[in-house]
């Protein structure tokens, strides 16, 4: 039983985030390239569709990667400080392509991970029960007041998972129900009687439970070969290919 699973570990913890990050900026770029040039995402080709849904793979292998990274890094401190200062940096690129559509007040989804890793951080330490609970409240708030992406729903992913890491039905249920909240809150706001909007909504569904099973049945959770270039990689790739799809937009003809 132990070697079947052991052939099921197709990934290590970088081959998947490149993976999810590759499915990430060609679902970003036909997303963006449509609302940028005043189209709408539910008038996309059905192939184009299905991509730009299938990027929602990315943002929960991130996660996973953050709640990790908690646990694995030498310094937390300078863990949280490098997800806030390439958020900052992150910031410009991501304007350039979401203004157009939302306008100004909106953040990129590294400010998410940033406010996931203090949550954890406030559920760790010292401090009395409500002071932790006051502090994880704060780090959702915040999400919705600078509007990042994911907002509060990053948070509690990266949280829950961290909680229940040693106890994967538990993380398993915490993770659906908040992926089921998460929908059903998008269908609300969006359009209950709308058979699209309850299409797109199961299959967004069905990718961030994908994603759970890469990283938990798939994925071996070993560095990579290179895990210094890996991570540098990760930091640069995601403010860069805001850029590539801003250029696509200004510079190639529709």
């Amino acid at each position: 039983m132990n070697l079947q699973r052991e052939k099921l570990k197709i990934f290590n913890r970088d081959s998947l985030k490149f993976t999810a990050i590759i499915i990430m900026f060609w679902g970003h770029l036909l997303a963006w390239l449509t609302l940028m040039r005043g189209g709408k995402l539910e008038n996309m080709p059905l192939w184009q569709n299905l991509i730009s849904n299938f990027a929602l793979i990315c943002p929960p292998v991130m996660f996973f990667s953050v709640a990790d990274g908690y646990k694995y890094t030498r310094d937390r401190k300078k863990y949280a400080l490098r997800l806030l200062i390439f958020a900052c940096i992150s910031q410009i690129p991501d304007w350039l392509v979401m203004q157009p559509v939302y306008g100004w007040w909106t953040s990129n989804v590294i400010f998410t991970l940033f406010f996931g890793l203090l949550s954890i951080v406030a559920w760790e330490s010292d401090k009395k029960k409500w002071q932790k609970i006051l502090l994880i409240i704060l780090c959702h708030a915040a999400t919705v007041l600078i509007m990042s992406d994911w907002l509060i729903f990053g948070v509690l992913f990266i949280l829950f998972i961290h909680i229940f890491r040693e106890r994967p039905k538990a993380r398993l249920i915490s993770y659906t129900v908040i992926a089921a909240i998460w929908q059903i809150i998008a269908v609300i706001s969006s359009g209950i009687t709308d058979v699209k909007v309850w299409t797109d909504s199961l299959l967004r569904f069905a990718v961030v439970m994908l994603a759970y099973f890469c990283v938990t049945v798939l994925c071996s959770g070993k560095k990579g070969k290179h895990p210094v270039f890996s991570k540098w990689f990760f930091y640069i790739f995601y403010p860069l290919h805001y850029l590539i799809i801003f250029a696509v937009f200004k510079f190639i003809p529709q």
